[in-house]
């Protein structure tokens, strides 16, 4: 390679400082550099040791300690919150939302606390924080209005853990309220995450907010059967039921005299938790009753006259 062509380090150090010139802090980097260059390791390598990496290293075996006792005072501080919710006879709701917000922002401060313990400026590093914030704000607005639904939630007390919710067309028992999710378990064990947002925004029907529900069935008979006798024997399985409620009294009205049928509306109460085994069990009452006692179940038909 002709000489010329080649680079020395007393080459690039001068076009570096006349670059840099202007700049204070990257003119005593490369002066820092010249004079490196012009001492042996066997100086400045100990000097280096003793002035900058033992000291970070006390900070990082300090800052190490003080995050594993941080943890663990977490711990004990959830702890504490919980064992005082719960002798209150606090709502597990409550509890879980608390729990998980708690130890968000202890864990935020004490990440804070542990950069500021390595020497680093956490007035800049909090300005930082702010503007990427207001970016990533910007950007997650759908987190953020989520985490404001679970506010809203914990606030207001639509519904509570162990409510049987329907919402955005999902339906199931409320295992879990989070920051930004509910979990619903689904009558057939599936897990679903339902955002905070839409649940605290949108329709959201409660099944189990009241003691009681009010079930409701349609018992078709043919024309020309009895309806005396139809009402009298849907009143006495209603009666017989143990879980049907006396008040309200049960309901047995004709509802619609339908082309091929003649459908009778029958309302009954029931607490809430039995609202589905009365269903299905009426419905099977029904199906065998009605036929004994002389009564049939119409189908569809269409009469043809011929002349």
């Amino acid at each position: 390679m002709p000489e010329n062509d080649t680079i020395t380090l007393d080459t690039l150090a001068e076009q570096v400082t006349e670059t840099v010139q202007n700049d204070s802090t990257v003119q005593a980097v490369v002066e820092t550099v010249e004079m490196l260059r012009d001492t042996p390791v066997s100086e400045w390598l100990p000097q280096l040791v003793r002035q900058y990496l033992v000291p970070f290293a006390i900070k990082l075996v300090i800052a190490i300690i003080v995050l594993i006792i941080g943890r663990w005072l977490i711990k004990i501080a959830k702890k504490w919150m919980a064992n005082g919710i719960m002798s209150r006879k606090g709502d597990p709701t409550l509890h879980k939302f608390l729990s998980n917000l708690i130890s968000f922002i202890l864990n935020f401060i004490l990440i804070i606390f542990i950069i500021s313990i390595l020497g680093v400026n956490t007035s800049s590093l909090v300005a930082l924080l702010a503007s990427a914030g207001l970016a990533i704000g910007m950007a997650l607005s759908g987190t953020l209005q989520n985490f404001a639904g679970g506010v809203v939630i914990m606030l207001f007390r639509p519904f509570k853990v162990g409510d049987y919710i329907s919402a955005q067309g999902q339906e199931g028992v409320v295992k879990e309220i989070q920051i930004f999710n509910t979990i619903v378990l689904t009558m057939d064990n599936k897990v679903i995450h339902i955002p905070n947002g839409i649940l605290s925004t949108g329709v959201m029907t409660v099944f189990t907010k009241e003691e009681t529900r009010r079930v409701e069935w349609t018992v078709s008979i043919s024309y020309g059967d009895d309806y005396d006798k139809a009402k009298a024997v849907l009143l006495r399985l209603c009666n017989e039921d143990p879980r049907i409620l006396k008040n309200p009294a049960p309901f047995v009205e004709i509802a619609l005299l339908n082309n091929s049928s003649v459908d009778i509306k029958m309302r009954v109460w029931v607490k809430s938790a039995d609202y589905w085994p009365v269903f299905f069990s009426m419905n099977e009452k029904v199906y065998k009753s009605l036929p004994k006692e002389g009564l049939t179940f119409p189908f569809p038909q269409v009469d043809v006259h011929m002349s």
